[in-house]
């Protein structure tokens, strides 16, 4: 039997992940022209490269159709029910950091916590007659945030794009995106709520609990892990 893994298809996350493999001696390298993602693993018997999308990469895993992948805890959470049921983490990677966060406009001066959101969106709905809107991405893991937090006069609009460029075009009032520096949260004139951290993501190797695990996989694993120096 042969494992899947299941690595990003293209960008910076890629680029980082094949260097993390490839600095601990397990070989990654690109075989595709142009837009053909393929790729091979040099140097270790029985695994498979499948290059995909970030977001793929969890469901893939909960399918059972790969047995290990590198994606975001973000992508993971975001995407599967009951993750820790589906997908075990093996390792952080440290590398594609990026914080979930909940975002105001700056000129907000009054509104810092949480608290203070959830008086704004009772205000705002009295004055307008529809709830706040939030953009995003992430329904689940910003949906679970606020239930637990409080935050209830709210509501989500799907963001696809630049979800930072929403409040500016006045397609929603709040947003929650992840973030790496703030800079570009700063450009467009918002800022994070004090207590708005919904979530602190890296690059994770997970394993896929649901995968089709023969002895001979899990053999292959152990003699991975010990490649990888993860024990």
């Amino acid at each position: 039997m042969t494992i899947k893994l299941g690595v990003p298809s293209k960008g910076r996350l890629m680029e980082k992940t094949f260097d993390w493999f490839n600095a601990r001696d397990f070989g990654l390298r690109l075989t595709g022209r142009d837009r053909e993602y393929a790729g091979v693993v040099e140097g270790v018997e029985d695994v498979e490269l499948v290059l995909l999308s970030a977001g793929e990469i969890p469901r893939e895993m909960a399918a059972g159709r790969i047995h290990l992948g590198v994606t975001g805890l973000d992508m993971v959470q975001e995407k599967l029910a009951a993750w820790d049921m589906q997908v075990e983490p093996l390792t952080e990677m440290g590398l594609g950091h990026a914080d979930l966060v909940l975002a105001v406009p700056s000129a907000w001066v009054d509104v810092d916590t949480l608290e203070d959101l959830d008086a704004v969106a009772a205000q705002f709905r009295a004055k307008h007659g529809f709830r706040l809107r939030i953009a995003t991405k992430y329904h689940r893991l910003v949906r679970e945030f606020l239930r637990t937090n409080g935050v209830a006069d709210y509501q989500l609009v799907d963001s696809q794009g630049a979800t930072e460029g929403t409040v500016k075009n006045e397609t929603a009032e709040a947003i929650a995106d992840i973030t790496s520096t703030g800079d570009t949260l700063r450009a467009n004139h918002l800022k994070v709520l004090s207590d708005g951290l919904i979530l602190k993501s890296q690059a994770t190797l997970f394993r896929a609990r649901n995968a089709d695990w023969t002895d001979a996989d899990r053999a292959t694993l152990r003699g991975l892990m010990a490649r990888l120096k993860l024990g």
